[in-house]
């Protein structure tokens, strides 16, 4: 078992100050597999006076010096991606081969693009006479889930890092490992210290004690919409800036001129890609009811076709979801769209045949589902599909916008309906026949689903302050 008892403070291991030992659960066989130390408000204010020293220094460092410094800290991310995948397998359950590849990948993705951000971005601007800079906004708390859980973290330390702040990082207590080896890495890159910091902890202590610190500038925040909305009323005392990325119901809108052929399928494994555990998933496919049938029979063969296997084992199976808290929270669901009416075309409660331990969920697929179902309006975050028939273009524009989020929509279809329905949309993405993320590209939502941007020089932009020199030009 790995055993990653202290935090990192101000450029060292450090024990923790009254913190509490933490055991991480293997999804796939139900036993511990890391043991950490859930930190405590006393951590925190280390953190924080570390970060706050370290701050004076480094919000004065030129461009060129924080580019160098990425830069050596995405050589050392590639010399441990064979450990960072190793950890995300173990502890949050995602196939190896995804780990190594998707997951992993967008580490190197994040951190690629905030160097190139840095390298452009315009630090000053005339208007008038008046000179309008950008500086770093100061010690930035950074909160990240456990479902993408590098994605996240390099998400928010790459250009939280390259505005010249400095930070405390407080991971998800379910994937902690790969952050832990995340802090090795900013540590053998040399990242000055108190630059970056890392205290594991829960919500409720560590989290809540980031959130209300007087001495943080910015909360960032990845999670679910009921946990923001936590750390936004513990923020607000304070007055700190709180940036969101938060849940998501997403739809994929197949228009009638569509390729069910591979609309159908690009949708499903949108959300079977890491078990469903996706805040992006298009769990919601909304396809004209004239060919509902035969959505219905492309995605019933896909899903029948995806089998449930050890993380560890190299493969396209899909994993267990992360704990038993979630998958007896997705069990609920797919009762609840049983008992509401919708038809289960495949899949169901319960482990998949022949599996008795860990906890996996049957690829599930219900046609015949209304959007006032609860299936349909809440983030199920598991394997979990639902088929909504519309009548018309004006039909699928309404169901798709008819829900609290929007994070993100998939329209499939010919140029001109995509023309007609994509704008329409209310979201902070709208992917385009299956198109990828891109990590130069704004990352957001509408709604429910948060606010502020994330990826690229729009990221940068969200860890920095504007400040007018009035007439300093005159």
């Amino acid at each position: 078992m790995r055993s990653y008892l202290k935090h990192y403070i101000g450029g060292q291991w450090v024990e923790s100050q009254g913190g509490t030992r933490h055991d991480v659960i293997d999804p796939a066989t139900e036993r511990p597999c890391t043991e950490i130390t859930l930190g405590t408000p006393a951590d925190v204010d280390a953190a924080v006076a570390a970060a706050r020293t370290a701050f004076d220094s480094f919000s004065r460092t030129s461009v060129d010096e924080r580019v160098a410094l990425l830069e050596a800290v995405l050589a050392e991310y590639k010399n441990r991606a064979g450990d960072l995948a190793e950890a995300i397998a173990t502890e949050m359950g995602c196939p190896i081969s995804m780990a190594k590849t998707a997951q992993v990948g967008t580490g190197i993705g994040h951190l690629t693009a905030a160097i190139a951000a840095l390298k452009e971005f315009k630090f000053e601007e005339t208007i008038n006479t008046s000179l309008v800079v950008h500086e770093p906004i100061g010690v930035v708390a950074l909160i990240t889930p456990w479902n993408w859980p590098l994605n996240q973290i390099t998400a928010k330390v790459a250009p939280a890092l390259a505005a010249g702040n400095t930070m405390i990082l407080k991971p998800s207590e379910e994937a902690p490992s790969c952050a832990v080896i995340f802090a090795e890495i900013m540590d053998k890159a040399r990242v000055p210290a108190g630059v970056f910091n890392l205290v594991n902890g829960n919500g409720p202590g560590v989290g809540t004690a980031l959130a209300q610190h007087p001495g943080i500038d910015m909360v960032s925040f990845t999670g679910s919409t009921r946990a923001g909305i936590l750390v936004a009323k513990n923020a607000a005392d304070t007055v700190k800036r709180v940036h969101q990325e938060l849940g998501g119901k997403s739809p994929s809108v197949v228009l009638d001129s569509a390729d069910l052929n591979r609309a159908v399928p690009g949708t499903l494994m949108s959300v079977l890609l890491n078990s469903g555990q996706s805040c992006i998933a298009p769990a919601r496919l909304l396809v004209p009811k004239a060919r509902e049938a035969e959505a219905i029979a492309i995605a019933t063969q896909v899903m029948n076709a995806t089998t449930t296997g050890d993380p560890q084992a190299e493969g396209r199976h899909i994993g267990p979801v992360v704990n038993k808290a979630q998958w007896d929270k997705i069990q609920g669901l797919i009762t609840k769209g049983l008992a509401e009416g919708a038809k289960l075309e495949t899949g169901g409660p319960g482990r998949p045949d022949g599996v008795d331990s860990g906890y996996y969920v049957k690829p599930t697929l219900f046609s015949g589902v209304t959007n006032d179902m609860t299936i349909a309006r809440e983030e199920i975050f598991g394997p979990v599909v639902t088929i909504i028939p519309y009548e018309d273009e004006e039909d699928a524009v309404r169901i798709a916008n008819d829900t609290d989020y929007g994070l993100s929509a998939v329209v499939f279809g010919d140029a001109e309906g995509v023309k007609r329905v994509a704008p329409r949309l209310r979201a902070g993405m709208v992917y385009i026949n299956g198109g990828q993320p891109d990590s130069s590209v704004p990352f957001g939502g509408y709604k429910q689903s948060g606010n502020g941007r994330e990826y690229g020089k729009f990221g940068l932009a969200e860890f920095m302050e504007v400040k007018s020199l009035v007439g300093a030009l005159a």
